[in-house]
């Protein structure tokens, strides 16, 4: 029930993104949401993609500092208010939601998070009515 996530650490200089998004390009890895958080220092890209094992191997022997955790992945409704809805599902059974990035694909919304609680977030989407997206269905919606 969940989408493995690519997470890069990144100087804040000239071409450290560059870099790594060169190395995916070259291995045919597809990019299907990513974000970037930044401090004075350094930079956390996000990335959700079509091979993330062979992307984090990639970018591991480039000596890339790369992390590879596990998100969820919800679809939503094209509709205003849809992404409100579902946070507040969440947000009623207390669990907090440590990020969370969101994009249309092929007129869906689909959520990407994280949170500290995966266990009860599992639940709550299978008992919600929510509809998660697994991993291997995602390339599909490309």
């Amino acid at each position: 029930m969940t989408v493995h996530q690519l997470s890069v650490f990144l100087e804040n200089k000239s071409g450290t993104l560059v870099k790594v998004l060169k190395l995916l390009k070259e291995e045919g890895v597809q990019l299907i949401a990513s974000t970037i958080a930044d401090t004075a220092e350094y930079g956390i890209c996000r990335i959700i993609c079509s091979e993330p094992d062979r992307a984090y191997s990639v970018l591991k022997d480039a000596g890339v500092a790369v992390s590879l955790c596990e998100v969820f992945a919800i679809e939503l409704d094209d509709v205003p208010g849809r992404a409100a809805d579902a946070i507040e599902i969440f947000s009623k059974e207390n669990i907090s939601i440590a990020y969370l990035y969101s994009f249309l694909l092929n007129g869906k919304g689909v959520l990407i998070f994280r949170t500290d609680n995966a266990e009860k977030a599992r639940e709550v989407i299978m008992t919600s009515g929510l509809k998660y997206i697994a991993e291997k269905d995602l390339s599909k919606l490309l």
